[in-house]
């Protein structure tokens, strides 16, 4: 379906395309799906602390798997989007407390936890459009998470890295660019892959 060697803005204009055309019951029943495997992973299974995000629009619907983490007591960490796109942390306390932000985003309403928070994690679940058998992540463009995997990077810190996406979002290839950091799994619907540095 893809070129060999696609350019990251084309190729993310085609597959946000393919999710503007979900359903909502569509992207629930994937929701669904995709937590259901994502809860097997050993990543997950034996966490102490995670970092997610509440999904929004056609994003895979995240917030079944953010209630199912929170309920085995693990304790659940949210980006709280900062004014030069950075992100601060803060901890998933429920669906009732979290708040409106801007670019429609819902972000935990609790205290800040500072923007290393993410360095303390067992596994960062990355929001993404699409990831290779590489284990190269296209993300939305605005490179927030490419701060995060750098910090994470910097500091040390080496959490399990998983992308959730639908299952037509796993491609032949993603350009991959000197900032970019491997995942080591995906997550989608249909099951679960991992990738090996």
């Amino acid at each position: 379906m893809w070129c060999d060697e696609p350019d990251k803005a084309g190729l993310r204009r085609e597959l946000l395309a393919l999710r503007s055309r979900l359903t909502s019951d569509d992207i629930e029943k994937a929701g669904a799906a995709l937590a259901d495997r994502a809860l097997e992973l050993p990543e997950l299974a034996e966490a102490g602390t995670v970092a997610a995000y509440v999904s929004i629009g056609s994003e895979p619907a995240t917030r079944a798997l953010l209630d199912a983490l929170r309920a085995r007591g693990v304790r659940v960490l949210l980006p709280v989007l900062l004014a030069d796109n950075d992100l601060d942390w803060a901890e998933y306390e429920g669906a009732e407390r979290l708040a409106r932000a801007r670019l429609g985003l819902l972000e935990p309403m609790g205290a800040r936890l500072g923007v290393d928070a993410v360095t303390e994690v067992d596994t960062v679940l990355l929001p993404g459009v699409a990831v290779d058998g590489r284990g190269t992540r296209l993300g939305r463009g605005g490179g927030s998470y490419d701060r995060v995997l750098a910090r994470l990077e910097a500091a040390g810190a080496r959490p399990h890295l998983v992308v959730l996406l639908y299952d037509e979002e796993v491609v032949a290839r993603v350009p991959r660019e000197p900032h970019d950091h491997p995942v080591s799994a995906v997550v989608t619907p249909g099951g679960v892959r991992r990738f090996t540095a």
